[in-house]
């Protein structure tokens, strides 16, 4: 049962490094999703008008 374990375990070093790798996957999906020129030229023209006329 012990073996199991420290097979499993990593080093801090290691453990920062998988962190930065998602940290920085995250804030490049995140500035894809919210990028503002994006955003801008998917929206409606009017976005509080009237849908009817």
């Amino acid at each position: 049962m012990k073996d199991n374990l420290s097979k499993n375990k990593i080093t801090r070093k290691e453990a920062l490094n998988k962190i930065g790798k998602y940290a920085a996957l995250t804030a490049i999906g995140t500035f894809v999703v919210l990028n503002p020129k994006q955003a801008q030229a998917s929206s409606p023209p009017d976005p509080g008008g009237n849908p009817f006329d």
